[in-house]
């Protein structure tokens, strides 16, 4: 992890977090109106924080706050919080042939602290897993690095928009600059037809089911992407891809 000597004296380290710095400022923004957002809708400053601490998941807190606030059902509660964060089950299976050289408890540490512009750089800087211990050690490095300084400034952001929740307005809209911030990345790695096909068809396919409840149509969007990747894999479309 990112306090292993190791990590944090490679050179990735340092490549990770210059990576994550490119979009912290969205990512900031994001995080500081899900702070005021929790409290402002009624959950109390604890709540709130613990929350923010030990959950550090942007998209499901946003999802449970006002079931919470409102007094929903805690089976409810649980069954949106993991419909919307389905999305990391894919990202574990993708990165379980980088991390099992590894120990466990690392492990579990990065899938804590492992969000979703973590995962999406990271798979980018790295196509394929490392065959040799040094090129493992340097995809430790750069995942901790960009994890750790993700991480921290969620944190910090989204602690400084509890504690100030009074003081920022919602109707500032700030929480629009991390969906900027996301788009733009998307935009940035839609470098191929396959993936401007996939994420238009996954962008449709969330619209078409807003209506859905405890946030299913993202579930939806993610089974359409996918299937949609898999016929086209096998298209004509993906051989002129890959030459």
């Amino acid at each position: 992890m990112f306090f292993d000597p190791a990590n944090y004296k490679h050179p990735a380290f340092k490549e990770g977090m210059r990576d994550i710095f490119s979009v912290a400022p969205g990512i900031w923004a994001w995080g500081l109106m899900t702070g005021v957002a929790m409290v402002q809708s009624g959950l109390s400053v604890e709540v709130a924080t613990a929350m923010t601490v030990l959950v550090y998941a942007g998209s499901s807190q946003l999802a449970v706050t006002p079931m919470l606030a409102a007094g929903a059902p805690f089976w409810v509660v649980l069954a949106t919080a993991f419909c919307v964060n389905l999305r990391f089950v894919v990202f574990s299976m993708h990165l379980r042939r980088y991390l099992m050289a590894w120990p466990r408890w690392q492990r579990l540490c990065l899938g804590y602290i492992t969000a979703d512009m973590s995962y999406v750089m990271f798979t980018r800087r790295f196509s394929q897993p490392a065959e040799d211990a040094a090129g493992q050690r340097a995809e430790m490095a750069y995942l901790s690095g960009n994890c750790f300084l993700n991480w921290i400034g969620w944190q910090v952001s989204s602690l400084v928009g509890v504690f100030m929740a009074s003081q920022i307005p919602v109707h500032w809209g700030l929480g629009f600059a991390g969906v900027l911030a996301l788009v733009g990345v998307m935009c940035s790695l839609s470098d191929s037809r396959l993936r401007r096909v996939s994420a238009g068809v996954s962008g449709a396919a969330a619209v078409a089911a807003y209506a859905l409840p405890l946030k299913l149509n993202i579930v939806v969007a993610i089974a359409a992407a996918v299937a949609m990747c898999l016929l086209l894999e096998r298209s004509p479309l993906a051989g002129e891809e890959r030459r």
